[in-house]
This record gives structure tokens, C-alpha cells and sequence, in this order.
């Protein structure tokens, strides 16, 4: 019986050893864990380990951020279309409220916006048209008056200046160059049409079917991620429309301000001044800068340096009022943004997609700001927007 037990034994020793192989290096019941010395201190261990997911999540966002450049022509229209149904959507639960259908309400929001943009681009066209040769006779006054300054102050002649300007002009007007031109403007304007189509479609159907869409969106995540989700997203939400409606507001006073010291003033195409800074306006700090040089350009050439001084002054003021006064009170602490974060947002958006990605950068920034904060827990509110049975869209509160 002792040599069956032996034999048995024997038997099972492989399994026995096997099993030891596989379990050897999780250490007994009571025993405390082996621990290899590799000649790496902890500090190196937590280095490296942040390092490879630092590298990991940077290639993610590389990625992301190669395929939306990619589709730029498809991402752009739907980000202008989103950043429209932000400020859009009181107008169509406006029109809701008179019992009108979603549908029908989401049309007409979008057909009265196009009625909007239309009058505003007619009204500048029709006074350019109106004061196009005064403004020429203007125009040529104000480089005159430029020639003298630039001969007084720089030292330069006459021959210097216009031959200065004969090169300007050979290099425009070079085939080459012309060509190129032409069709880069003829590439653009078909972009900008077909995106013009793609952001009006979104428009309609954000206004029209936000809720439906939203939920979609959210069941894309994981079960347990759907919560965290759609919070986010309505935190999201509700940051963007405050932003995006305080910055009208902001945009609508500085175009009104600038407007009326370029009446009071004498100067031409008061007008269109006033859309190149309500427009302007949506790009914080840059914007506001660009749009305040033209129109003290205006003033320059058309009325001379005094003038020119006086508008600056108008220009000043104006934003001065905007940055210290109406954008703390308009945004306060749900769209608060550091004012180094919204230069490096702007300078970022510049790099990536020129003059719309400084567009869209600062409400970008907004956004992610607050789903940060609130992930972290750091909301501004102490109570989250809360979620609703039929899970409604970001649009709809």
C-alpha cells in the first residue's frame, strides 16, 4: 500500500510542479510580497508610468486632431452650426410656446436668421455702392496725405514711394501669382458655400431633433459612462450658452458704441464699421483689436490724423467698457476663462485652422473648462443640471 501511495504520489508530482510554476510568483497565505530590486527608484517608477500614458493620451488628441483637420470642411460647418443653435434655441422655444410645431418653429428660426444675414449684407453693399465715389475721392486724399507723412518722418521721395508701389503692384498682378490667386479664391468660395449648406442643414435638424440626437450620442458610451455623459453635456451645454449669448450682447454694444462715435465723427461706411466689429467681437482680445485698427484707418484716410486720434480714443473706451465691465457681469464664473488660456486658445486656433479656428477657440476652451470642472466635482453651481426620464438634449435646456 506504501508503494501504491509512493506510485500516486510520483504520479501527480508533474501537476504538482506545474501548479508550483504557475503560482510561484504570487507569494503564500501571511507572506509578504518578494520585491525585485531592478536599480530603478520609485521616483524613476511613477516617471516612467506617467510618462507612456502622457504619450498615449498625446498620440490619442494628435490623432483626433489629424482626422477633424482632415474633415475640416465637414467639422467646421457643424461647429458653426452648433455655436448658432447655442444662440438660436430661445427663438424656437419662443415660437413653441405660441403652439407652434418643432418643426415648423426650427424653420423658421433658420429662415429668419437668412433674412437677418441677408438685410445686414445688402444694407453695407447698398452704402458702399452709395458712397463709393466720395469714398474714392476720400481714399485718394488719405494716401496723399500718407505720402507726406511717410516723406517727412521716413525721409523718403517721391520716386521711392511709387516705385514702392509699382512693385505691390507687379507682384499682384504677376500670371503666376494672378492665377494662383484666382484659384485659391475660386477653391474658397466653393467651400465656403457647401459649408454654408452643411451649417444650416445642422442648424435645422440641432433645433429641430437636438433630443434625439443628444440621446444617441449618450448611448454611444459605455453603461456606466452614460451618467457621467450626459451631465457633462448638459454642464457643457449650458457653458457654451451662456457664452455664446454674452458674447453677443458684448459684440452688439461695441458694434453700436464704435458705430455711433464714427457718425458723430463724419465717417464713411458707418454701416459696414459697425458689422466688421460686432463680427470681430466674437474673436475675444484679437477681434476687438483688428476691427478698432480698421476703423481708425477709415478715420485716418478719410478725415486725417486728428480725427483719426478721436476714434481711437472712442475705440478705447468702447472696449475698455466691454473687458471690464459688461464680460464679468454677462459670463461670470460658469464661462470664466483665464485670460492667458483664451490668448493661447486664440493663438492655437489661429495655428490649426486660421481665421475660424480663432473663432471657435475661446468657446472651445469654455467648453472643456467646464467638463473638466465638473468631473472633477469643481462646479461652479453646487447642483449639476439633473437628468430627465426621456434624456433630453444639451439644446433643449
Amino acid at each position: 500500500m506504501s508503494d501504491v501511495g509512493r506510485d500516486d504520489e510520483t504520479e501527480e508530482s508533474p501537476v504538482a510542479d506545474q501548479e508550483g510554476l504557475e503560482t510561484s510568483s504570487e507569494p503564500a497565505a501571511g507572506t509578504a510580497p518578494v520585491k525585485v530590486d531592478h536599480g530603478v527608484t520609485p521616483a524613476m517608477e511613477i516617471a516612467s508610468a506617467w510618462s507612456w500614458r502622457f504619450l498615449v493620451v498625446v498620440a490619442a488628441v494628435g490623432v483626433i486632431g489629424y482626422i477633424m483637420r482632415y474633415l475640416s470642411e465637414v467639422v467646421v460647418p457643424v461647429t458653426v452650426g452648433i455655436l448658432l443653435t447655442a444662440l438660436l434655441v430661445p427663438v424656437t422655444k419662443g415660437l413653441q410656446k405660441l403652439r407652434i410645431p418643432r418643426g415648423l418653429a426650427a424653420g423658421i428660426t433658420v429662415i429668419a436668421t437668412l433674412i437677418v444675414v441677408a438685410g445686414l449684407l445688402t444694407l453695407v453693399g447698398t452704402q458702399i455702392a452709395g458712397q463709393f465715389e466720395d469714398l474714392s475721392k476720400q481714399v485718394g486724399e488719405g494716401v496723399q496725405k500718407l505720402r507726406d507723412l511717410a516723406r517727412i518722418n521716413f525721409g523718403l521721395t517721391d520716386s521711392d514711394i511709387t516705385n514702392l508701389f509699382k512693385q505691390i503692384q507687379k507682384q499682384i498682378t504677376s500670371g503666376g501669382a494672378l492665377g494662383q490667386q484666382a484659384a485659391a479664391v475660386g477653391t474658397t468660395a466653393t467651400h465656403v458655400v457647401a459649408g454654408l449648406f452643411i451649417s444650416l442643414f445642422c442648424l435645422f435638424f440641432f433645433l429641430y431633433q437636438g433630443e434625439q440626437i443628444w440621446s444617441w450620442l449618450v448611448r454611444l458610451f459605455p453603461r456606466r459612462a452614460r451618467d457621467k455623459a450626459d451631465s457633462s453635456g448638459r454642464r457643457a451645454w449650458v457653458s457654451l450658452t451662456a457664452f455664446v449669448r454674452a458674447t453677443v450682447i458684448v459684440a452688439a454694444v461695441d458694434a453700436i458704441g464704435i458705430s455711433l462715435g464714427a457718425a458723430i465723427l463724419g465717417l464713411p461706411l458707418v454701416s459696414a464699421i459697425g458689422i466688421l466689429v460686432f463680427v470681430g467681437a466674437f474673436i475675444p482680445v484679437v477681434g476687438a483689436l483688428v476691427s478698432g485698427i480698421v476703423a481708425v484707418l477709415v478715420a485716418l484716410v478719410a478725415k486725417g490724423p486728428f480725427i483719426a486720434i478721436v476714434m481711437l480714443a472712442v475705440v478705447i473706451g468702447v472696449q475698455q467698457l466691454e473687458a471690464h465691465v459688461l464680460q464679468p457681469f454677462l459670463m461670470g464664473r460658469a464661462v470664466s476663462v483665464h485670460p492667458l488660456a483664451v490668448i493661447l486658445a486664440i493663438a492655437t486656433g489661429v495655428v490649426i485652422a486660421g481665421i475660424v479656428g480663432a473663432l471657435v477657440a475661446v468657446p472651445t476652451a469654455a467648453v472643456l473648462n467646464a467638463i473638466v470642472n465638473h468631473l472633477a466635482g469643481n462646479d461652479p453651481d453646487p447642483e449639476p443640471p439633473r437628468r430627465r426620464r426621456r434624456q433630453p438634449t444639451p439644446a433643449d435646456d
